[in-house]
């Protein structure tokens, strides 16, 4: 079973909407993980961008080094909550965010020298104050791209995502002990070969002058068909070309094929084919499937005309695009009826909104072990009206 193509508890268990997060599936995941670091002695954090689901947090450390966080606020969360290494990137800081991540963070990565030089000494002050050693860091753009969604892309043209070597400054390297880069998006290890390739081609004399070198995300580590032994071979041959410790920082592949989001049919209508309304929403709850976009996979479920009855399923929202997809079904959905769609852990509960008010989903937990079910966050109208003012 990958996570895809069945699930092992019961939607009934749950009321909807509910993400579910099947335990025994990401603790198979971070068996490959921990498989990797073995075999390379890299490390690996986890990306709160993708996967911030902070109760499982203490499973996680378990094989996993850190977090990697975007924001002050994911740092903070890293820090309480995760309590291991906490590295932080992010296109541009204020002052207030670096008192923040001074109290938190154990890596600062820039996105330019100007901001390095703006904000070192100020590290270097707060540091000292709080007891605290920070290290720092700046993100390369190794301007190789692989194809991803344009969005998706740091290093498409015109990207204001790492630094370019024409605007590389070795000048100014002094304390700075880490190197970034990030350019992969749900990717092989090919992949990462060929950005290694440009990467090292570009900022390779550098490496070595460092104390560790961060391949960034995107790599799609626990998918079934990704290359595992070149992705070791390649970390391997990195570290004894360069002398360097190698991080790996995967959101995704932490959580992939792990969770569901469990719903229930509202109504039947007929347009120009049946639409079926549920009681979720694409924009409120999936967002990533208009952003990507992506066709969600729906257990049981199958491509138009697939199967002997096809529909349109819909959210609750006014906005007309709503819409995840065309599905079909061995019989016609009936109010009542439930749907789990899949592979919905990772940039999902993230990316949930409250646009419309609309109930966001519960959050639980499948313990297939012992075939337990645990809801572990409720929302409600605070939580919608806590956001506004």
């Amino acid at each position: 079973m990958d996570g895809r193509t069945a699930y092992r508890f019961d939607p009934r268990q749950v009321a909807t909407p509910s993400f579910v997060i099947d335990l025994g599936l990401l603790r198979r995941n971070l068996d490959v993980l921990a498989e990797v670091k073995e075999r390379t002695g890299c490390k690996i954090l986890l990306a709160l961008k993708g996967f911030a689901m902070w109760s499982l947090f203490p499973v996680l450390r378990q094989v996993l080094d850190g977090v990697c966080a975007s924001s002050p606020h994911e740092a903070r969360l890293g820090r309480e909550e995760f309590k291991r290494e906490v590295h932080a990137f992010a296109a541009g800081y204020s002052q207030a965010d670096i008192f923040d991540l001074c109290t938190t963070a154990d890596h600062i990565v820039f996105n330019s020298f100007g901001q390095l030089e703006k904000f070192r000494g100020l590290i270097a002050t707060e540091a000292g104050r709080l007891g605290r050693e920070i290290e720092l860091g700046v993100r390369i753009n190794p301007e190789h791209s692989e194809g991803a969604v344009p969005i998706y892309d740091p290093c498409s043209p015109g990207s204001r995502l790492g630094i370019r070597r024409k605007d590389f400054r070795p000048d100014l390297l002094e304390g700075v002990t880490g190197l970034h880069w990030h350019n992969l998006c749900e990717q092989n290890s090919d992949c990462l070969e060929r950005t290694i390739a440009a990467a090292e081609k570009g900022f390779g004399e550098f490496f070595s002058r460092m104390q560790y070198v961060n391949f960034g995300g995107g790599h799609h580590i626990t998918r079934p068909d990704y290359d595992v032994d070149l992705l070791c071979r390649l970390i391997s041959e990195f570290k004894a070309r360069h002398g360097v410790q190698v991080y790996l920082e995967p959101g995704e592949a932490v959580a992939l094929n792990t969770g569901y989001l469990v719903s229930t049919v509202l109504d039947v209508t007929q347009a120009d084919m049946p639409i079926v309304i549920l009681d979720t929403s694409v924009p409120a709850h999936m967002p990533d499937v208009l952003e990507m976009p992506y066709r969600p996979h729906i257990v049981d479920s199958g491509l138009p005309g697939e199967k002997s009855w096809t529909c349109r399923l819909g959210g609750q929202s006014c906005l007309a695009g709503d819409v995840a997809g065309e599905y079909s079904f061995d019989k016609p959905l009936v109010p009542g009826d439930r749907l789990v769609f899949t592979d919905m852990a990772h940039y999902s509960m993230v990316k949930t909104n409250t646009f419309n008010g609309i109930q966001l989903p519960s959050i639980a937990i499948f313990e297939p072990e012992d075939d337990s079910m645990r809801v572990v966050r409720k929302f409600g109208y605070e939580d919608f009206k806590n956001r506004l003012s």
